[in-house]
This record gives C-alpha cells, sequence and structure tokens, in this order.
C-alpha cells in the first residue's frame, strides 16, 4: 500500500468570518485511534452547519476536528487497533463529527457505511447527514408510518429531498413549504405530495385544505421561532412535531391548550453531538432498512452542484444564497 503523507491539504480556518476563509491549509495527517478507520476523502458534503462553523455560530463538539465537513465518501487507508483487517481499501460513507473538508479523515468504523458499486463517490457522500437526519428524526422520534403525511420545511434542502425520497420508500405522503415556484415546482418533480410556496401562501391554510381539514401526522421544522404556533395547527390529533433546526430563532409562544386538546407531541434532537454508541445503532438501521433500497438504485441524493475542495468559498457562497436544490458537494481532485 501507498506510504502515507505526513501532512495534508485542509479547509480549516482560524477564525470565524465569510467565505473567503475557506483556502487551503496544511495540516497533520490524523490517525486512526481504536476502532477507527482513516478514510482517504474522495468527497464531502457541505452542510448549513458548516456555514454556521464558519460564522463562528455553531463550535464542533468536544473532541472534533476543528476542520469543517460532517459527511464524506472515500476509500479506508489505513485502520486502527482492533478493527477489521477486510476493510483496509473498502469504498466507504461515513457521517463526522467534523474533519470532512480535508484529503484524509478518521471516523469510527461502526458508523461506516459499504459504497455499492452503482454508487458514485459524490453521491456515496451526498447521503449521510440528510439520511441520519431524516431516519432518526421522521421515523424514530416522530414515529411516522405508512399511511402518514407529514409537512416538511425546506422542501428542497438536503433534509428535504431526503424527506421526500424516503416518504416515497416508505408510503409517506410529504408537503413541504420552498421559498420560490421554481422550487416548489422541483419538488413536486421528486415526488412531493403538495409543495406550498410560503412567501406567497398561508401554509398552514394550504395544508389544512390539501388535508381536507384533517391535517398532519407530524411536522419536521427546520426553521423555529413563530413556525413552530404555526406548526402545531397544522397538526392532527396525536400528532407529532419534531425541532431541528432554529433559524429563524430559539424561542416559540405555544398555547397549551392545543397541545393538550389535540394530545400532541413537541420533542427535537440534534445529531452532531450524539456518541458513536447512538450513531453506530442508528447506521446498524439504516444499514439494514434503508441501505439495500440504495444498491438496489431506488434510493439516489439529489446532488444540487459539484465543487473542487478549493472551491469551498463558493460552494459556501451557493449554500448561503439558498438557490440549490438537493445538495451542495465538494469533490478531491488530484
Amino acid at each position: 500500500m501507498t506510504e502515507l503523507p505526513q501532512m495534508m491539504n485542509a479547509i480549516d480556518p482560524a477564525a470565524p468570518g465569510g467565505p473567503d476563509l475557506l483556502m487551503f491549509v496544511k495540516r497533520p495527517m490524523p490517525v486512526p485511534k481504536p476502532g477507527e478507520v482513516l478514510i482517504r476523502v474522495a468527497a464531502a458534503g457541505v452542510n448549513r452547519a458548516d456555514v454556521m462553523q464558519r460564522m463562528g455560530l455553531y463550535p464542533p463538539p468536544q473532541g472534533a476536528p476543528s476542520i469543517p465537513g460532517l459527511e464524506v465518501a472515500g476509500i479506508i487507508a489505513a485502520l486502527g487497533e482492533g478493527v477489521d483487517t477486510a476493510l483496509l481499501g473498502q469504498p466507504v460513507a461515513a457521517l463526522l463529527a467534523g474533519g470532512g473538508y480535508a484529503e484524509y479523515v478518521c471516523a469510527p468504523a461502526s458508523i461506516c457505511l459499504s459504497v455499492p458499486t452503482n454508487l458514485s463517490m459524490v453521491e456515496a457522500a451526498a447521503l449521510p447527514e440528510a439520511l441520519y437526519t431524516v431516519w432518526t428524526n421522521v421515523f424514530e422520534r416522530a414515529y411516522a408510518t405508512e399511511g402518514d403525511t407529514i409537512l416538511v420545511h425546506g422542501g428542497t434542502s438536503g433534509i428535504g429531498t431526503m424527506a421526500i425520497a424516503l416518504g416515497k420508500l416508505f408510503g409517506l405522503d410529504v408537503i413541504v413549504t420552498c421559498g420560490s415556484d421554481e422550487k416548489c415546482a422541483a419538488a413536486l418533480k421528486l415526488g412531493a405530495a403538495h409543495a406550498i410556496n410560503y412567501k406567497t401562501q398561508d401554509f398552514v391554510a394550504e395544508v389544512l385544505a390539501f388535508t381536507n381539514s384533517r391535517g398532519v401526522d407530524a411536522v419536521l421544522d427546520l426553521v423555529g421561532g413563530d413556525y413552530v404556533t404555526r406548526n402545531l395547527h397544522c397538526l392532527t390529533p396525536e400528532g407529532r412535531h419534531v425541532s431541528i433546526a432554529v433559524p429563524g430563532g430559539i424561542k416559540a409562544e405555544v398555547n397549551l391548550l392545543t397541545i393538550m386538546h389535540k394530545r400532541l407531541t413537541l420533542t427535537g434532537s440534534t445529531l452532531r453531538a450524539r456518541d458513536t454508541a447512538f450513531k453506530t445503532l442508528v447506521t446498524e438501521e439504516i444499514d439494514r432498512i434503508v441501505w439495500p433500497h440504495v444498491a438496489a438504485g431506488r434510493l439516489r441524493p439529489v446532488v444540487d452542484k459539484v465543487y473542487p475542495l478549493a472551491q469551498a468559498a463558493e460552494a459556501h457562497r451557493r449554500m448561503e444564497a439558498g438557490d440549490h436544490v438537493g445538495k451542495i458537494i465538494l469533490e478531491m481532485t488530484p
């Protein structure tokens, strides 16, 4: 096997600021700990959390690399103690707490998914963050089951497009909100049951009209703030509300009688800071239940645009502009 270098290229800003800070620096090669693998990165996903980290609004969890990047696909280049030697040289996709914007990154072997031959590295890198997020929040926290109708805000984001895709696979009707008629059309083309332009339409009225006043079984909220109050009006009795992001604000005023009368469940989660044991359990579920659909070609991520790692600043500008549909990806180039 080729000898590994001692240093690598990475994107690792020394201070918070704008996209122009995303330039190559040299960093020491990471060394896998017991139970970990070293991945030679082929592609890395770009997420809103990366933008927030760059701006100084979302520091990495304790022990995580300062290098941004929460998901990668690549080839296993070295093994930590106790890792099955058969993994060496295997293509994998991995969820990370950080470190993806680099030529190499370490990840626990237990949260790596084998990349099937029909999936490109770019596609594989577009899967972990959205897939784990939707799976844990829609299917585990919101208990969505076949026949349910759910409302997802940010319908053309990585999360939104994944929710539509998984909804189609597992028998959910997915209503989404989007910021333009063009994005609504894109969401419908992907398989959304209904798409609402939140800038020109009242999404509460639209949801109730579409469901014949029944409401939805669950809401996946990526906004927070006053959306929470409005979301509760969209829920049917016994409905579940899951908060996973708060760009609209961390506080919301809710009517407790609404929650009581409808017997609603309000919950939420974050994924990045969860421990390896939790992520391992989720990986095992995804590998068993969802990954066969990937291998069979029934589940594919929506990839918006691919940039070389050296153009990470442009990738962040596109993310911040909000024009993307699906995932933005950074690809390693020789």
